[in-house]
């Protein structure tokens, strides 16, 4: 059994002396692990970076079978960021719940068209929002998309705010006021709005890791699942700490 498709580089670990399994999200094969020779060698170390577009060759003898990659680099997505510590946080954490959150072996063509164009953005600005949508995007893939169309309680369009914790419907900020302590906030640039904080990023963060956690990381999808079910991977993790730092110095500037 053999084929050839273009991926993402999820993760790489090592496996036995020198070779490594790795794990890539594929464009028509999913989220699909295989192993590499010799993938804890120099090569393999420059190769093998979470966030590289590649060209992939498995191979194996049963289709079931763990198989074995041949990988070609088209483009190092961090080469270019190695100086931008919120794109590195950005890319680990979407590669750690790409591969937490999928099945396996499911092609989601949709998934990696999202990731490659998040990855392949030139405006480091753009990367916090964008990364959230892409979340959004996720959760819609895997069937829990949120309905920020209408308020829930009014079916007015306009002024929304909030978002309910359990419906994952949007809400106004005339029906939220009652509600405020117990709702999600809702930033204004997944409404449309062009401009952002980093507090508004991490608003959105903490929008998408609650359905997150609720609904995706509290069914083991995958082999990479969190080590405890509602938790998000601990480079999504991370990342929401980062932006929490970010409002935080903000606030004492």
């Amino acid at each position: 059994m053999e084929w050839m498709d273009e991926a993402i580089l999820l993760s790489a670990r090592p496996h036995g002396e020198t070779a490594a399994i790795v794990t890539l999200l594929t464009a028509e094969h999913g989220c699909h692990a295989g192993m590499v020779p010799g993938g804890q060698g120099r090569r393999g170390q420059v190769s093998l970076q979470p966030g590289n577009h590649v060209q992939a060759a498995w191979r194996a003898r049963l289709l079931d079978h763990l198989g074995t990659y041949t990988l070609e680099v088209v483009t190092a997505h961090a080469a270019p960021w190695l100086d931008h510590p919120e794109v590195l946080n950005i890319m680990a954490a979407a590669c750690a719940v790409t591969e937490a959150a999928l099945p396996e072996r499911q092609p989601m063509p949709g998934v990696y068209a999202g990731l490659s164009a998040l990855f392949s953005l030139s405006d480091a600005d753009l990367w916090g929002p964008l990364y959230v949508k892409w979340e959004l995007g996720l959760l819609k893939a895997l069937g829990y998309g949120l309905d920020l169309s209408r308020c829930a309680v009014s079916g007015e369009s306009e002024n929304l705010s909030h978002v309910s914790p359990r419906t994952g419907r949007a809400v106004s900020i005339g029906a939220a006021q009652p509600y405020r302590n117990r709702l999600l906030t809702l930033p204004a640039f997944l409404l449309g709005s062009g401009t952002w904080t980093a507090e508004d990023v991490l608003q959105g963060l903490d929008l998408t890791g609650h359905f997150l956690a609720r609904h995706v990381f509290a069914h083991a999808h995958s082999r990479m699942q969190p080590a405890q079910t509602d938790e998000l991977p601990p480079a999504r993790q991370r990342l929401a700490d980062f932006y929490r730092r970010a409002v935080e110095n903000g606030a004492a500037a």
